[in-house]
């Protein structure tokens, strides 16, 4: 998905002024309304610019119009799962639960952050930006025929701000109140003015049924068929192996203008596979229709054969304008082995991106320099201008490094040899207090540089064993330790790692997840999401910065600043990135011809 934080992931214009500074309504006017009277109740919100779509649009322009409804689209999800409540820490939650709900927004795959009005009809912005107000389309049902309501809205958020995942909380932590105006009208007052994306993700929450969940208990995982008002519901369910959504004969939202197109086919299919290296034959073997591939040795190599020869089976590589956020080794610095951020440096010397790029990868991936690579928002260079300024009253709590060299990570000619790294890792280790042992690194009390890198997909192996290779030559040692992805959901909730793979996806609109994602309040929050434990004055007040920011300048000004400090911390070693969607499908699953910027949004495919 594009845009903001997807919420089931394991992971979303003309102006009416004065409006909140930088947050743009639209209306179908291009007056402006005196500041007396009420703002427009209009159909769009956008955080910069104008939306695209008018009032009176009939479709979006990446969908097919006439696209035939029907058949069946199966795919693969890994792991197991064993619950149907994907808002909660506890459980592991199904694949394709969004495609349940409905929430009073959509955001669109070919703007960077635009909201159109989907449960609500029309938004309402205060022009002093203290309140937002959503209107609801009287015909909104839920699957039991009952009517989605403001009070169901207000519900939703005070259930999930109180017993949902710690994301919320942090997430729309300036939300100060909700009130039900009518069956229809709901309003959220909002603490900062100056909160500009706030508005618009309060618009991307699926909105939950008061009368179904306010008599259960909502902390508990469950395989209990959940109710919902979005365009499929459960249909099939075999425990942790499969799950099948089925269209809503009468879905209410069937032909609104931001649904023409969309949602095309009757039946959703996931096919549980413990092993990537299964699913993959199993897509070869026909049992599966379409494949998101993550691995570039598979798309090399790994779908030759008869279905490919003949041209049933399709290989298409889409590009795309998203920042490629970070994936990479995340280093858990609240253990004490990880807490110099000199010995996270050198550790980073011992990774050979190059050689892995050309010996795993068929040098198809560009190395990460950036939270927010594949974007504008990533920091380069030195800082400068209104970005130096910015990080000038943080300079005796900053590394010299962050205004007097450029961020780099090491670059080998790819051949295995690092000897240059190598040297400059050992003195670093020196430095900390580390010395060579005969063939281990040890510090003053004897103790061997050891830890553990925690897996729960073994393709990944490849990528850590060379690396392993590398640390065993300065006397590190490196366990690796493969679990399930329960086991694993587990040990990443409770901080329970030494090191991780992981990734951070990022908007080109950053803002109230970074919270959780960086700031010191979450380092130690049961089931947050600050994977390295960051505890930095420094970056939490970049965050507000961020969050705060007056217009899209200020907001590139503030992410690169907090980019640049994040990269001089030393969290994450950085892997590698792929400007592009790799989807393997045979030929039945139709494609519009049009592709969007901002996301594949498979709701427009059909089957033929």
């Amino acid at each position: 998905m594009p845009g903001k934080i997807t919420l089931f992931n394991l992971f979303s214009k003309l102006i009416c002024l004065p409006l909140l500074p930088g947050l743009l309504l639209v209306a179908n006017t291009l007056l402006a309304a005196p500041p007396t009277e009420q703002p427009a109740c209009s159909h769009a919100l956008t955080l910069h610019g104008k939306a695209k779509y008018p009032a009176d649009f009939t479709h979006l322009d990446y969908v097919n119009p006439q696209a035939p409804k029907g058949g069946s689209l199966s795919q693969a999800a890994q792991g197991t799962f064993d619950s149907f409540n994907p808002f909660i820490v506890q459980g592991t939650a199904a694949a394709g639960l969004g495609n349940i709900y409905d929430s009073l927004t959509y955001h669109t795959a070919d703007e960077p952050f635009t909201e159109y009005g989907l449960l609500a009809s029309c938004m309402q912005l205060d022009p002093a930006g203290h309140w937002i107000e959503f209107r609801l389309r009287p015909e909104a049902r839920f699957h039991d025929g009952k009517p989605v309501t403001a009070e169901d809205v207000a519900f939703t958020f005070k259930l999930l701000r109180e017993q949902g995942r710690p994301f919320y909380r942090a997430y729309y932590a300036d939300i100060t109140g909700i009130k039900v105006l009518s069956p229809q009208r709901v309003r959220f007052e909002l603490a900062s003015h100056q909160n500009r994306e706030l508005p618009l993700i309060i618009g991307q929450v699926p909105i939950l049924p008061k009368h179904y969940w306010q008599n259960r208990d909502f902390k508990q995982p469950s395989l209990d068929k959940p109710l919902g008002s979005g365009p499929y519901k459960i249909a099939e369910v075999d425990s942790g192996r499969r799950i099948v959504y089925q269209k809503v004969a009468n879905y209410w939202g069937e032909n609104l203008p931001i649904n023409i197109g969309r949602n095309n086919i009757d039946q959703l299919i996931y096919d549980y596979y413990r092993d990537a290296t299964v699913a993959l034959e199993a897509f070869k073997a026909g049992r599966l229709d379409f494949r998101l591939e993550n691995i570039a040795r598979n798309w090399a190599t790994g779908y030759e054969g008869p279905a490919l020869s003949s041209g049933d089976l399709i290989l298409e590589s889409i590009s795309h304008k998203n920042s490629a956020g970070m994936q990479g080794f995340f280093f858990n610095t609240r253990r004490e082995v990880f807490k110099d951020p000199k010995v996270r440096l050198a550790l980073t010397q011992m990774f050979d991106f190059e050689w892995s790029n050309q010996q795993l990868f068929h040098g198809a991936y560009t190395r990460t320099l950036s939270y927010f690579s594949n974007s504008e928002l990533a920091s380069s260079g030195l800082p400068k201008g209104k970005e130096l300024e910015l990080l000038k009253p943080f300079s005796d709590q900053l590394p010299d490094e962050v205004f007097h060299k450029e961020y780099r990570l090491p670059v080998t000619d790819g051949s295995g040899n690092i000897r240059h790294q190598t040297r400059k890792a050992l003195g670093l280790l020196r430095e900390a207090g580390w010395k060579i042992d005969g063939r281990r690194l040890v510090n003053d009390a004897g103790e061997q540089l050891r830890f553990e890198i925690l897996l729960h997909d073994t393709s990944f192996e490849r990528v850590v064993l060379p690396w392993r290779q590398n640390l065993e030559r300065i006397g590190v040692r490196m366990d690796v330790r493969v679990v399930d992805v329960t086991q694993y959901l587990n040990r990443l909730r409770s901080f329970d790692y030494d090191m991780v793979i992981s990734s951070i996806g990022q908007s080109l609109s950053p803002g109230n997840e970074q919270r959780e994602y960086f700031h010191s309040e979450f380092a130690h929050s049961p089931n947050g999401r600050n994977i390295s434990g960051i505890e930095n004055p420094v970056v939490d007040a970049l965050i507000e910065q961020l969050i705060n920011a007056k217009d899209r300048d200020a907001l590139i000004t503030a992410t690169r600043a907090l980019d640049r400090v994040l990269l001089w911390g030393h969290y994450v070693i950085p892997h590698f990135h792929l400007n592009e969607y790799r989807v393997a499908r045979y030929k039945k699953v139709k494609i519009p011809e049009v592709r969007p910027d901002y996301g594949l949004p498979t709701d427009t495919w059909w089957i033929e």
